[in-house]
């Protein structure tokens, strides 16, 4: 029920002001005046939680012991008190789980439920589970989004392991141009005064780690205001779609961040349809989960066309940014009536292959990496090479 912030008045003539739940304006009226209160003003209190968000390996964990007790033919509301009473569970998710079963114990839906938790369950899982309170199958919905956000999981996870070595690299090649120019060439620095000339390459690079070694903390500070500035610049709309669209257009990375993108939203698109939800619901749902603010702006357009009568491959296959075959399985499954099953089948094989194209990011990012770390160091020790062989030169040509 709604909560209600009233001033009231008492017998003996003093304001009182509360919050008081009530189904409506009457009944807060009439529950006031069982407590001898006289209603004066009043306003619905609008829920204002700042949930944090769940993340998406304990959205599985949740989905998955939920739907273990539901089909153990547990009550709602007790299983989500034997989940929110689990000894290893978070400080915050005991926190929300708790409120689950406080508003479903008055009557409130568990999707309903959800969607006051603020930002703590995502879209998708809000709408599977107000589908499978209107078909009566809560069980299996719940196996179904355990199975979703496992893989999801299970994906992102990937992307982050295979992600730790060209982070190491990219680490290693900063300390070592650190090192560099802190320790190494300064050490030349008497050296080359003696010289008269030397390569604008030298130059540059003693100038540079004199500036390191003496101004360290203005650079440091620089650096990071650069970086905020930076961070502020793609948090621009247009920015950001340009960043978007360049990326999915880039002439190998493109290919493979097509296919990671097609095979979010293919496995979104695919857990909505088959728990019943109406098309144009599942298309606005699963933009979402692609990632890419390109592609997400031409869903716009598909959708338009679906409501107005156009198939969803032609809809799909209008959209730059996803792999062309996945337009054509859904015609496939268009044409045989089993869309469900071939969503289902796309989204198991772009899965696939969207952990194969994360793997060839990976093998292409790390020999970028060594390429730039070499070419780093190399040019360094030229430079450096380059005027003591030239000071040789000129001590042997004056003999």
């Amino acid at each position: 029920m709604p909560k209600y912030q009233y001033t009231a008045q008492n017998e003996a003539g003093k304001r009182v002001k509360g919050v008081q739940e009530a189904a409506d304006e009457t009944d807060l009226y009439q529950r006031l005046r069982q407590d001898g209160l006289f209603l004066l003003t009043h306003k619905e209190k609008t829920d204002t939680r700042t949930r944090k968000k769940i993340k998406t390996k304990d959205l599985a964990d949740f989905c998955r012991e939920l739907a273990t007790l539901l089909e153990a033919g547990v009550s709602l509301v007790r299983a989500l008190g034997i989940i929110s009473e689990e000894e290893n569970l978070k400080a915050n998710h005991r926190l929300i789980y708790a409120d689950l079963q406080k508003l479903i114990r008055q009557g409130v839906a568990l999707s309903d439920a959800m969607e006051q938790q603020g930002d703590a369950f995502p879209e998708l899982m809000i709408h599977m589970f107000r589908s499978a309170e209107a078909s009566g199958k809560m069980d299996q919905t719940a196996f179904r989004m355990a199975n979703h956000y496992e893989k999801e999981a299970k994906l992102k996870s990937k992307v982050s392991g295979a992600m730790v070595y060209p982070c190491i690299l990219l680490a290693l090649i900063v300390a070592v141009v650190l090192v560099i120019f802190t320790f190494v060439l300064p050490q030349f620095e008497d050296l080359f005064s003696q010289m008269e000339s030397l390569p604008p390459t030298t130059e540059f690079l003693m100038w540079l780690s004199d500036q390191l070694v003496t101004n360290w903390l203005q650079i440091g500070i620089g650096a990071f205001f650069i970086m905020m500035v930076i961070l502020m610049i793609f948090r621009i709309y247009k920015v950001r779609l340009m960043r978007d669209k360049l990326l999915v257009r880039m002439p190998v990375v493109g290919k493979l961040l097509k296919t990671i993108y097609t095979a979010r939203f293919a496995r979104t698109l695919s857990s909505l349809y088959s728990s019943g939800l109406p098309i144009v619901t599942a298309l606005q749902t699963g933009r979402k989960t692609v990632g890419n603010l390109y592609i997400d702006e031409q869903f716009d357009q598909a959708i338009a066309g679906v409501r107005a009568g156009e198939n969803l491959s032609a809809a799909v296959g209008s959209i730059d940014g996803f792999v062309k075959k996945f337009a054509s399985t859904i015609m496939i499954g268009e044409e045989t009536g089993s869309l469900d099953a071939m969503l289902d089948s796309s989204a198991e094989n772009l899965e696939y292959e969207s952990e194969m194209a994360i793997n060839k990011l990976v093998s292409l990012l790390e020999p970028l990496m060594i390429v730039i770390m070499a070419l780093i160091v190399g040019v360094i020790i030229v430079s450096v090479i380059t005027p003591i062989y030239g000071s040789y030169d000129a001590i042997g040509g004056g003999y």
